[in-house]
């Protein structure tokens, strides 16, 4: 087991390593971020000093050790345009997107585990090819019209829910988070339910695959054959074998909910790292791009080492292949 984390942590740095190469060098080749900072009045004098002071008038490559050496010592880079440094300003932003995922990974879960659970139980059932026809909306309305809609329903229409904002919130570990309030968590809940969507439909049809899977297995009929109540068959022995692609899928789309919650983000106006990773974007903020797109590398690569090692807690069979 151990050698299997130390092979595993291994490939993570080396992982690391070529997307800083990757990300570095693509973000550097699109556009010229002088052409957007730089006034056109500057004369020549004040753009050389400008240019300077960025770093800019280095080559790449030299640029790019600079990068490294001041990331090994927690340092991203200063933003051109806030002045200020890119890990301080993603980190003001992220517990806006990451409680805004986590919400709508868990409501994924919620939702969709038993809805496909009974979807496959009862493939046949009204109820159960009901829910079968709805998972396909999940997965072909755009996130921006269901957001825009649910804006005009709840918000507009019926008054019930905020359309925009984070609303109030309150600390905890030195950070601010919505869910601790009731203004909060309805500022919360459009968002995050239209962000899940997509999820819920995943989660769903994953869920039911696996139970028509598991269901004609032999270790289910000896089960049953033991006499054992249908609700302990179902929940012991056929949901457990099924949440291993399950718990696979959640933890890709909890990396995929973070990284691309830009569109909910800019619908719901919501405070998060997607809005202002478009913003700097929009300026060519270098720094901002590098450091956001590394910090979700890291991420996805953290998540993907906590599901190989929740593989070997699900699976057996992953255990035994590890002490081989």
């Amino acid at each position: 087991m151990l050698t299997w984390l130390l092979r595993r942590l291994f490939q993570a740095l080396f992982v690391v390593f070529a997307m800083t190469v990757i990300v570095f060098i693509g973000v550097h080749v699109i556009g010229n971020p002088v052409d957007i900072l730089i006034s056109p009045e500057a004369d020549q004098a004040e753009r050389a000093r400008i240019i300077a002071d960025l770093g800019l008038d280095q080559p790449l490559w030299q640029q790019y050790l600079t990068f490294v050496n001041d990331a090994l010592h927690g340092n991203l880079g200063r933003s051109f345009v806030f002045n200020e440094p890119a890990l301080k300003l993603i980190a003001g932003r992220m517990p806006a997107t990451l409680e805004l995922a986590v919400t709508a990974v868990l409501l994924s879960i919620v939702f969709g585990v038993p809805l496909g659970l009974y979807a496959g139980l009862k493939p046949n059932g009204l109820l159960g090819r009901a829910i079968m026809a709805g998972s396909i909306l999940g997965f072909s309305l755009p996130t921006f019209w269901v957001g825009l809609m649910l804006i005009m329903v709840f918000a507009v229409q019926l008054g019930w829910l905020p359309s925009t904002g984070r609303g109030q919130t309150a600390m905890l570990f030195g950070l601010q988070w919505s869910f601790l309030t009731w203004d909060g968590l309805r500022h919360m809940a459009m968002p995050a339910l239209n962000l899940s969507l997509f999820n819920i439909s995943l989660v769903l049809r994953l869920t039911r695959a696996g139970v028509r899977e598991t269901l004609p297995m032999d270790f289910v009929k000896f089960a049953r054959a033991k006499g054992l109540s249908p609700a302990r068959v179902i929940f012991v022995h056929v949901l457990k074998n099924i949440m291993i692609p399950v718990v696979t899928v959640v933890g890709l789309e909890l990396g995929s909910t973070i990284a691309f919650a830009v569109v909910t983000e800019s619908v719901f106006a919501w405070p998060g790292m997607g809005k202002l990773i478009i913003d700097s974007i929009n300026v060519l903020d270098r720094p901002v791009i590098v450091a956001y797109l590394m910090l979700i590398v890291l991420l996805f690569i953290t998540i993907n080492l906590l599901v190989d090692i929740l593989y070997t807690v699900l699976d057996p069979r992953v255990r035994l292949e590890g002490k081989r």
